[in-house]
């Protein structure tokens, strides 16, 4: 996870680097625009990874420096198959054998890595760019996945979302009598311990996924004390913005964009959600922009370079004038995991507030 910002409005600038986050269908023109550009930006970049080189994070978050890799279970689980569960698309599906795995999202990935299943692992979404993974064949891109590619690695289990498609390729994957699970999204903190549950339940490990869970709470919460109080009792006012300069894509997040749970645990405000704007997006304007008053900017940095860096931001109308653009102030997290909401979001929630509260400690 690398991380980019620029506090001072005369200092150096050096643009961060940009999951798409597909979470949950987009709607009206600017939706319709955001998923024409997540699956351009996913092609052309494949959502992000990177070689982190920040500094450690707060204690009980592992370190950003190796936040290009899961860290799985201590002890790999043997499961308890076979099982049966309910997917989320309301079919109930016969788990009989975790050999060979493969889930469709990154997100779904880092759990199932996690877990300790890796070797069993024998494809990858596109966004899977984590170290572990990086080497498996791609079976999906943008949510676009190809059936055929998936069947010609002879899965014994398939683990989707319910934003996986085409239905005819998942139709195609089922028909042919692999067994698919359906896992639902997550759109905040709260989803962590409840995916994590879903797809441990899946393999036959529920005790892992309770050890699992368990762990990545406990390392959030550990987050969460290190963020300061400030003097004037005041939270700072932080906007997430979707961008994707080589599609024209200019998008602040509102209430539903996702983001929102990452920045009140980090002990901010979402400006976007605080001005009013309860959908998912809307496009950037002037007007929009003046009355969320971001003090700062959250982008996934593949967004952030494709502007042009912060002296590009900078030259979207409104940007300039806000106090983040004042100040030149970007906090930039890596796409693939920014929003993932899984065994690594402690790693995002510590990047997150390093650079919302530079000076760290209580009472500062």
């Amino acid at each position: 996870m690398r991380i980019t910002q620029d506090f001072a409005p005369s200092g150096p600038q050096g643009p961060g680097s940009g999951q798409a986050f597909g979470r949950r269908p987009v709607r009206g023109r600017a939706g319709a625009a955001l998923t024409a550009a997540m699956a351009l930006a996913l092609l052309l970049t494949g959502c992000g990874g990177g070689n982190g080189s920040a500094s450690a994070g707060p204690k009980g978050a592992q370190s950003s420096a190796h936040a290009d890799r899961v860290e799985p279970l201590a002890a790999a689980p043997a499961p308890k198959l076979p099982v049966t569960v309910d997917s989320a698309d309301g079919t109930k599906v016969t788990v009989d054998s975790t050999d060979r795995i493969v889930p469709l999202t990154g997100s779904l990935s880092e759990i199932v890595f996690t877990l300790g299943f890796g070797k069993q692992v024998v494809a990858r979404d596109i966004t899977a760019t984590f170290e572990q993974a990086e080497k498996l064949p791609v079976v999906t891109r943008a949510h676009d996945v190809s059936a055929e590619s998936v069947l010609s690695l002879k899965p014994t289990v398939v683990l989707a979302d319910t934003t996986t498609g085409p239905a005819e390729a998942i139709d195609q994957i089922r028909d042919a009598g692999i067994p698919l699970v359906v896992v639902d999204p997550a759109k905040g903190l709260d989803d962590v311990g409840r995916r994590i549950d879903t797809v441990a339940e899946a393999l036959g490990v529920p005790a892992a996924g309770t050890e699992l869970k368990k762990r990545t709470e406990s390392r959030i919460a550990a987050v969460q004390k290190t963020i300061p109080d400030h003097a004037d009792g005041k939270k700072p006012r932080v906007a997430f913005l979707y961008l994707r300069g080589s599609a024209s894509v200019y998008l602040l997040g509102g209430a539903e964009s996702g983001a929102s749970s990452l920045l009140e645990a980090a002990g901010a405000v979402d400006a976007g959600k605080a001005s009013g704007l309860n959908k998912d997006f809307t496009a950037i304007t002037s007007e929009a922009l003046a009355k969320a008053a971001p003090d700062a900017i959250l982008l996934m940095s593949k967004g952030l370079d494709s502007v042009g860096g912060m002296d590009g931001l900078v030259k979207i109308p409104g940007i300039a004038e806000t106090p983040a653009g004042m100040d030149r102030r970007v906090v930039s997290i890596d796409d693939g995991v920014l929003l993932n909401y899984g065994p690594r979001t402690d790693r995002v929630l510590a990047e997150i507030v390093e650079q919302l509260h530079p000076k760290g400690g209580k009472g500062q």
